[in-house]
């Protein structure tokens, strides 16, 4: 996050001539008078009057001797950031894309449709692959890990100086979490976390910056492996959503702007329209290859993600997800000597769930929402946690080597806390031949028994999580999962957020199954034949999903998710019940985890509808003006001297045909991006040039894909004194047809539209479809119900 030494406070509208009613602000304050001249998204505006709200203390001299590098970074969430662009989901259907699909035949369109199956297919297989990959080194490193770490405290148990053991384990951990958080901290921040995020903010139509290029790809992977093996309270499947999208968005362009190597295959979905939907695939891909719920995956992305969606869409979505889970089944059936046995469909195997062990009862629904009631506010209280740690981070954790040192802590604390639960834990169970722990502790046990309390922290947490679901009933005590809860949830809780490639999905869970495992004991202990009907691995299930949704608030593809991972569907109803008062309870209280570490970042986040109590608000309250628009045959000067502006940095402008002389509001005729005012600039496609036959051809539509996406400044483009003199036509470039609506149209009227549609610039007209304004995400995004009733999000430019 940059550093915000200033916000801008917006209030009430006022019109070009300073006139019209003083109309207070929502939420009640001063109003203040300012005239706002905007003509797309991003940058800053033309200011009339503005007040700006310092957010620094005033600093004292020895403070401004470092002003380059503060201690402290102020932070307000009630801020919006203007550093974010939109997505271009609507196509500009102007006359070079008219004719290209005019020329392009049946047997044309049908190639690209089979291209479309064949990229869902590479991106199913790639993302497939890279899950399998992920999960062999971890699986390697943590086991050298803990076969080193074992054989070390065994030897020491006899002999004493146990505490070597523990420095032992805090090293190895420290020293894989510094090597993930050192090439994320320093080499591609926008790999941190688990990706869901900024994942949820694309599909929803806003351009993150680096979220989906391949060195975030290469360090999200490297940094998830020593992560998980680092010990940390983490899990390696929510950052694999974020890695399929990343494919996802590399395979669909046939190119890498990274590496500069040029295909020249799939040139014809290098546009933001192809690309999210692909991106979409690339996400629903990572969450079969996690979960092995290739339904669950499709959903997700429906849930979270696209706005637009059709039937051909899912279909290859799901395509792209079945086979993403048969690649990594494939694969890991090769490598665990078993070729063909196709029994590991995700990163995560909750195992299989017997039918007559997961039969539950119609009294029991009664205790299952109780359990969704509870994991709602545990999940509230980890997210208020999380916020107010995370507000800490931007404030003081600021600096690249600070968030090393911080994550290097946790993973010793991690270790520390660990080996400090086992070591005083004298809960021994018999080690029995059907027994299925991988590194069994002795410890102080006598000969014969393995240390429980190892099991859950001794192991990776995907093995923990299968332990609490299927262990036999007595494998633990309720002493030793009362504590591992109260820790991990702290652990948990403390970890994400962290400068590490890292997800939270497998930490909920096993929080969740440690304290339904719990609830399940207690309930067989007090309850007349509990011990028949009461199992716990029926209710670590339960809880887990009662937790997770606690957490992230999903629940429809969350729901499914569970189902398949569980490989039965018997479990349907409650689960979908647990999630729903999980997702009640929790939602009373605070956001989803993702929803608040996107308002943290400041993203203008469209959610589905506009917010209740918004009716009153039209179009002309919400929209940019007066608006810098172009005439269709502009002088080249005026192009460049409006794009080359610092405090404006529009990226539409309506092309209008002026009414009057005296007037300065013109009829619209089509809009134009700044991109491809750009690309013309570029190709000097000016009216006198073309006249005097100077040019080689005629600019096509490949010339624009092939400066997609990174189009160059205009500062790195030059335009000679006579140049500027020249005038350029735009009506060929042009869309002809951009959406437009009347000022008088109602706030959730326009939302709907904007956002159904996926478009990045709406154009507000007046009676005589003269231009008079122009609603971009911001606009709408500024608006949200808050514990006031409606209220107005400030900008900055953050």
């Amino acid at each position: 996050m940059a550093n915000i030494t200033k916000k801008v406070s917006w209030s009430s509208r006022g019109d070009e001539s300073g006139g019209g009613e003083r109309t207070p602000l929502l939420n009640g304050s001063e109003e203040v008078r300012y005239t706002r001249q905007l003509s797309g998204e991003g940058g800053m505006f033309h200011i009339g009057r503005l007040s700006t709200v310092d957010l620094e203390e005033d600093m004292t001299s020895d403070e401004d001797s470092v002003r380059g590098c503060p201690k402290e970074i102020p932070h307000n969430e009630k801020l919006l950031s203007l550093k974010y662009e939109s997505l271009d989901y609507d196509n500009s259907e102007n006359q070079l894309f008219l004719e290209e699909e005019r020329r392009m035949s049946f047997l044309g369109f049908k190639c690209l449709e089979i291209s479309r199956w064949v990229i869902c297919g590479l991106i199913g297989f790639l993302t497939g692959l890279i899950a399998c990959c992920i999960d062999i080194a971890v699986e390697n490193l943590a086991g050298v890990k803990y076969y080193v770490v074992k054989q070390n405290i065994e030897k020491f148990t006899e002999v004493g100086g146990l505490s070597i053991s523990l420095i032992l384990w805090a090293v190895l951990n420290s020293a894989f979490v510094m090597v993930g958080a050192v090439i994320v901290a320093f080499f591609e921040p926008g790999a941190a976390g688990s990706g869901i995020p900024q994942i949820k903010c694309y599909l929803n139509g806003v351009k993150i910056p680096r979220v989906v290029r391949l060195k975030t790809l290469v360090v999200k992977v490297c940094g998830v492996i020593c992560s998980v093996a680092g010990g940390l309270a983490v899990g390696k499947e929510g950052p694999m959503i974020h890695s399929g999208a990343v494919v996802a968005a590399g395979v669909s362009q046939g190119r890498s702007t990274s590496l500069k190597k040029d295909f020249k295959i799939f040139e014809y979905f290098r546009r933001d329209t192809e690309k999210r939907d692909f991106v979409s695939a690339g996400a629903a891909a990572g969450v079969s290859a996690a979960f092995g719920a290739p339904v669950g995956g499709v959903l997700f992305s429906l849930e979270e993600g696209a706005s637009f969606w059709n039937q051909m869409l899912t279909w290859r979505i799901f395509f792209a997800s079945m086979i993403s889970t048969f690649t990594l089944n494939f694969f890991l059936s090769i490598y665990n000597n078993k070729p063909g046995d196709l029994s590991s469909p995700g990163l995560i195997n909750f195992g299989r769930f017997e039918s007559d062990s997961v039969a539950y009862n119609l009294y029991e629904i009664p205790l299952f929402i109780v359990m969704g009631a509870a994991g709602g506010l545990l999940g509230a209280l980890f997210n208020i946690l999380n916020y107010w740690l995370t507000i800490f981070r931007i404030r003081y954790v600021h600096r690249p080597c600070l968030q090393v040192m911080e994550a290097m802590l946790v993973a010793a604390v991690t270790a520390t806390v660990s080996f400090a639960m086992i070591y005083f834990s004298n809960d021994c169970q018999p080690l029995g031949p059907d027994q299925s722990e991988d590194y069994p502790l002795q410890l102080f046990c006598a000969d014969g028994e393995y240390n429980s309390m190892a099991t859950a922290f001794f192991n990776t947490p995907e093995r923990s999580v299968r332990s609490l679901f299927h262990n036999p009933p007595g494998s633990y005590n309720p002493l030793t999962l009362s504590l591992f809860t109260l820790t991990y949830f702290f652990l948990a809780c403390w970890t994400y957020g962290l400068t590490v490639s890292a997800g939270v999905f497998i930490p909920s869970l096993l929080i969740g199954a440690a304290w339904g495992r719990l609830f399940g004991i207690l309930l067989a202990a007090i309850t007349p034949n509990g011990s028949v009907w009461a199992v716990p691995g029926k209710y670590a299930l339960m809880g887990a999903a009662a937790q997770l949704g606690g957490i992230v608030r999903m629940t429809l593809s969350l729901t499914v998710i569970m189902v398949e991972a569980t490989g039965n569907v018997t479990y349907g109803l409650p689960i979908m019940l647990v999630l729903l008062t999980a997702k009640i309870v929790g939602d009373y209280f605070v956001e989803g985890l993702y929803d608040i570490h996107i308002k943290l970042q400041s993203v203008p986040f469209l959610h589905l509808e506009a917010p209740a109590t918004s009716h009153w608000l039209t179009a002309r309250e919400v929209m940019g003006a007066p608006v810098t628009c172009f005439n269709r045959i502009e002088k080249v000067g005026t192009i460049v001297d409006v794009l080359s502006n610092t405090s404006t940095n529009h990226n539409g402008f309506p092309v209008v045909v002026p009414v009057a002389a005296s007037d300065d509001l013109g009829k619209i005729c089509g809009l134009i991006l700044r991109s491809q005012l750009i690309v013309l600039l570029k190709h000097k496609v000016f009216v006198e040039l073309a006249r005097s036959r100077l040019t080689q051809r005629k600019l096509q539509l490949k010339d624009f894909r092939d400066a997609y996406p990174r189009f160059p400044p205009i500062q790195s483009i030059h335009v000679s004194q006579d140049e500027r003199e020249c005038m350029m036509d735009l009506t060929e470039f042009m869309n002809p047809t951009p959406y437009t609506v009347p000022q008088e149209t109602s706030l959730p009227r326009v939302f709907k539209l904007f956002r159904a549609l996926g478009l990045r610039h709406l154009v507000v007209v007046d009676s005589e479809n003269r231009v008079v304004g122009l609603v971009t995400r911001k606009d709408l995004a500024r608006y949200h119900l808050g514990k006031h009733g409606l209220e107005e999000m400030q900008l900055a430019q953050t």
